[in-house]
This record gives C-alpha cells, sequence and structure tokens, in this order.
C-alpha cells in the first residue's frame, strides 16, 4: 500500500506537463478541459465566445455564453479518464452572468499491498474541483475584470486531501478590432487539509496572452506566454544526454532561448466563426520535454476540429505526447438558448 500511495503521488507531477516541476498538490487544474482549448496548443485565454474558457480565463464570462452548457470527456495517458461540466446563465442585465463548472479526473482501480507485498484489496483515486465565477467589464472601456472561486479534493484510497483556490484574469476585447488580450493568475490557493502531515503548494500558474484574427482571411492566430511565476522551467531532457568513450555523462545544456521558448504555446484556427472550424496547436515545452534523439514524436502537436449544427457544437481534440501514447478530447456545446437542434 505505502508504495502504491507514493505512485500515485509521482503521477500527479508526471501527468501535468502544464506544472513546473510536479511538486504540487491538485496539478489536474492546469490539464485542458476542452477540445477546443486542446487542440490549440492546451494553453489560450482569449476565446470570450466559449463555454469552456471561464474555467481559465474567469474575465471571459459574459453575455455572448449565457445559456451555454459544456460536456468534456478526455481519453488522458495511461487510459486516466477525465471530464468537466460548465454552465453560464444571465442572472439580469444588471447584474451580469455567472458561471459554474465541475472538473473531474479518475485514476481507475490499484491494488492494495503492505509493506510485505501482501495484497491488501483494490482501492481508487480520483481528483474533483467545482468553481463559480463572475466578471465585470470597466465602464466604458473594453476591459473586464473575472474570478474564480474553487473547491478541491482529492482522493487516494482513505487519504483525502481539501483546498481552496481562486483565478484572476484580465481581458481586453472589443468586436470592432481584430486583436484582443489577456492576463490571468491562476490556481492562488491554500491545501487546507494534507495527505500527510505536509502541507504542499498548489500549481500557480501565470500567464499573458493575444490572438489575432485576420482581414480578409478566416484564420485567427492565439499566442501564450505562460509560467511567468518561474523564469526557469526547463529540465534537461535524458534523451539528449551524451556519452564519452569511458562511459561519462554529459547532461544537455540549458541555456537562455531553451528556458525563452519553453514558456510559448501558439495556436491557430480556420474559419473560426464558421460552422466547421480547424484548429492547430504547437505547445514548444512539451515537444522540449518529451522529445526522442533517434525517433520522430510529434510531441508538442495538437490538432482538432468544431462542428455547428443548430444549437449543437462538437468538438475534437488530437494531442501528441510520445510514440506510445495520445490523449483525445472531446466536448459537446449545446446553447440553450436556441430552440431548434
Amino acid at each position: 500500500m505505502k508504495n502504491a500511495f507514493l505512485l500515485i503521488i509521482l503521477m500527479y507531477g508526471h501527468f501535468a506537463l502544464a506544472q513546473v516541476g510536479g511538486e504540487r498538490v491538485f496539478s489536474f487544474l492546469n490539464i485542458p478541459v476542452s477540445a477546443r482549448q486542446a487542440a490549440l496548443g492546451g494553453d489560450i485565454y482569449t476565446m470570450n465566445e466559449d463555454v469552456n474558457q471561464p474555467l481559465w480565463n474567469p474575465a471571459s464570462i459574459n453575455r455572448l455564453i449565457d445559456n451555454q452548457l459544456g460536456v468534456n470527456y478526455i481519453n488522458y495517458l495511461g487510459d486516466l479518464n477525465m471530464g468537466s461540466v460548465t454552465f453560464a446563465h444571465l442572472v439580469n442585465r444588471r447584474f451580469g452572468v455567472l458561471h459554474g463548472g465541475i472538473q473531474y479526473l479518475d485514476y481507475g482501480d490499484f491494488i492494495g499491498a503492505d509493506e510485505s507485498g501482501l495484497e491488501t484489496g483494490d482501492f481508487g483515486a480520483r481528483d474533483i474541483a467545482i468553481s463559480i465565477g463572475y466578471s465585470y467589464q470597466i465602464p466604458f472601456s473594453a476591459f473586464y475584470l473575472g474570478g474564480n472561486l474553487k473547491y478541491l479534493n482529492s482522493k487516494i484510497e482513505n487519504y483525502n486531501s481539501s483546498g481552496l483556490a481562486a483565478d484572476f484574469g484580465i481581458y481586453y476585447y472589443d468586436d470592432t478590432k481584430p486583436y484582443s488580450f489577456a492576463a490571468v493568475i491562476r490556481n492562488l490557493g491554500y491545501q487546507i487539509t494534507v495527505f500527510d502531515e505536509i502541507r504542499e503548494e498548489l500549481p500557480l500558474e501565470i500567464a499573458i496572452a493575444s490572438s489575432y484574427q485576420l482581414q480578409d482571411v478566416p484564420l485567427k492566430w492565439y499566442l501564450t506566454i505562460n509560467s511567468l511565476q518561474s523564469w526557469y522551467i526547463a529540465e534537461p531532457n535524458p534523451s539528449n544526454s551524451s556519452s564519452n568513450l569511458d562511459g561519462e555523462t554529459t547532461n544537455e545544456t540549458i541555456n537562455f532561448f531553451d528556458q525563452a521558448i519553453r514558456h510559448l504555446v501558439v495556436g491557430a484556427e480556420f474559419f473560426p466563426e464558421g460552422a466547421f472550424s480547424l484548429r492547430f496547436g504547437y505547445n514548444f515545452r512539451r515537444a522540449a520535454e518529451l522529445n526522442l534523439t533517434e525517433a520522430r514524436t510529434f510531441a508538442g502537436f495538437s490538432a482538432g476540429f468544431g462542428l455547428t449544427t443548430g444549437r449543437l457544437t462538437f468538438e475534437y481534440a488530437f494531442t501528441k505526447y510520445h510514440p506510445v501514447t495520445n490523449s483525445n478530447t472531446f466536448s459537446l456545446l449545446i446553447d440553450l438558448n436556441r430552440r431548434r437542434f
């Protein structure tokens, strides 16, 4: 049981690639929860008509997502199952829109064993986050301020941990301009109850982002600079190490450019306002960390599409991590304001 418990703890850092160093609790909060987000590189903050976006940038809560429902499912690494449900509702014209969301990650079943190796039975592990968000437009401007409040809970066998976190965002959007900008601070909070007498930090994320809609071309670009809470996020890739004739191993050297490029995520969306759209993304950090010297992995690349018919929108994303494992994300968006499917 002790070894199995330690294994799951390590999995928190391994699977949340957006987290620096894998040394935080509730790292599942940094895994993309929607197909559109995943297809565009996994770290986008400037989508204002998507009901899933406020989980990443609460300042994007607005009347365009009123009465929209989002249901998402991710077949994640190692056959882990992750999903989320989001909903937004216009309370009244004076108060504005409230947004709610639930995220979960199911690690599946494990075989428990004591220190002697004797099996003690099966047990499960899962994470869950419940959030509520609100945004406010600064009068006579195109700036929006928003915040999320989140309750977090994680369970491994009979061990439990809970916490509170908040997201804060600022978003510039003007429908007469082809560009938009955002800045966010995510997962700022506190672990209330701990797993094993050690209080851990939450997966803080600070990022700035922008998007640009080309004129006369149905193409929208996205750019994110993430992990601004720490400049040094690059770690040497063992696949890039070298050995001499004496068997001495030299690790990869990390320079200024290596650190800088790992903070970038880029995405492109063709026909962003059409009934059918194509999406592509590239996560530079994921590509560098999962690169193999003697094999083409295509790590860091993601792609997907969206199809809208009536009040329903179906979205899919394929994310490449490694030659032996991929991630598939499915999203269904329902616009309850429309009468016909």
